[in-house]
């Protein structure tokens, strides 16, 4: 009498190898849009930027490879490394305030202690909600000295404000107004951090007496560690990339604001109006990878044990 045996399993070696090659080929299938939308809009436009940056259109000649002589202009052009300097103290006192007030925001929040949380949390993301040409229009006009807010001050009561789009003062405007868009979204960042700290060790430090600036110091900031970095970095990207804000300000404080006020400026000038879009793409590596070193370094030293 014959007993009918099972077949034997097929292991991955034992496989047909078409069957094998299909199956790798759907892995593919999956990743195939993305990799592909990521060459088309991230790759392809760093990898022309790179090979414009080597060329120079020239008037006798037409367009000529001059290896890095650009990138070697660049580095000696006293506008370019005015713009990086400007924006590097719009950096150093812009990030640290506006990072500061939205972290003491989601702290109140997070506390339980305020009513109507939900009220002032959307309030306070609202901003973030306006589009940045509205917002500096809409601030632009309040600091107009002869028909906004600022102007109808010094008429009221007789006064002379000093003019926010003054050569002195329009750095810390432009801080403003970035802070003001951008408190609610970082906000929201530290918030959402916070809530999904677990009670237990509320609890925990209740029982052994610790009041709230201990549980702030010991509990809470070093859960939202990775938070605070996270949104340095992207603050940090930001402010090298401020364009908008001084763009839209220009008509109304000419003499303040140039053409090389900072950097992302400066290469829209250069691109678009001085017509060197080689030179302006080789200043636009050059503050890539400035912007790339730094936020690297502030993710390794914030994700530090022990930072």
């Amino acid at each position: 009498m014959t007993t009918l045996q099972p077949p034997a399993a097929v292991s991955g070696h034992d496989r047909p190898p078409a069957k094998r090659d299909r199956r790798s080929w759907t892995g593919w299938g999956f990743i195939g849009p993305f990799v592909a939308v990521f060459a088309l809009v991230f790759l392809a436009p760093i990898a022309y930027s790179i090979y414009l940056s080597l060329f120079r259109d020239q008037l006798i000649g037409g367009t000529s490879f001059v290896g890095l002589d650009n990138y070697q202009q660049a580095l000696q052009d006293d506008q370019f490394w005015s713009s990086l300097t400007r924006v590097a103290l719009f950096l150093a006192v812009q990030v640290p305030i506006m990072l500061g007030i939205a972290l003491l925001i989601a702290l109140a929040l997070d506390s339980g202690r305020l009513y109507g949380t939900d009220f002032f949390r959307i309030t306070i993301f609202l901003p973030y909600a306006v589009p940045a040409v509205v917002a500096t229009l809409m601030w632009g006009f309040m600091y107009g000295t002869k028909y906004g807010l600022v102007g109808d001050i010094n008429s009221a009561f007789d006064v002379t404000l000093p003019d926010p789009l003054s050569s002195d003062l329009v750095l810390a405007s432009i801080g403003n107004i970035v802070t003001w868009e951008f408190i609610g979204y970082n906000m929201l960042i530290f918030y959402s951090a916070l809530r999904v700290i677990p009670n237990s060790l509320y609890e925990a430090a209740e029982i052994d007496g610790a009041g709230q600036f201990r549980i702030i110091s010991a509990i809470k900031l070093p859960a939202i560690r990775g938070a605070l970095v996270i949104a340095t970095i992207f603050s940090i990207i930001g402010s090298f990339q401020l364009f908008n804000e001084p763009s839209i300000l220009r008509p109304l404080a000419r003499n303040a604001i140039t053409t090389d006020f900072t950097p992302n400026y400066y290469t829209y000038s250069l691109s678009f109006n001085g017509q060197q879009h080689n030179y302006s793409a080789a200043v636009a590596i050059i503050m890539g990878l400035i912007t790339m070193v730094i936020a690297y370094v502030v993710q390794l030293r914030g994700m530090r044990k022990g930072a």
